[in-house]
């Protein structure tokens, strides 16, 4: 597993109980790479260690547009069948 390091000061100055800083950290970088299309779904939703079903409603509560290609559609209908 990775990490990331994150000065004390940084980390410290993060108004959530300390319970909660990292869970919502992970899910604050999910969200951002996602957006930015670094991230896939799928991968995004493990960062933030989200069902679907969460994944979907953190994103449509920020406005984050769905990345579904042509390609994705496809695959699916072929599932579908």
């Amino acid at each position: 597993m990775a990490t990331i390091e994150i000065d004390d000061e940084v980390y410290d100055a993060v108004q959530l109980p300390e319970g909660e800083r990292s869970q919502e950290m992970k899910r604050e970088l999910a969200v951002s790479l996602y957006a930015r299309g670094v991230l896939s779904f799928g991968k995004a939703r493990a960062l933030a260690e989200s069902s679907k079903r969460e994944f979907h409603e953190l994103l449509g509560e920020r406005r984050i547009p769905r990345h579904y290609t042509e390609a994705e559609l496809d695959e699916d209908v072929e599932y579908a069948r």
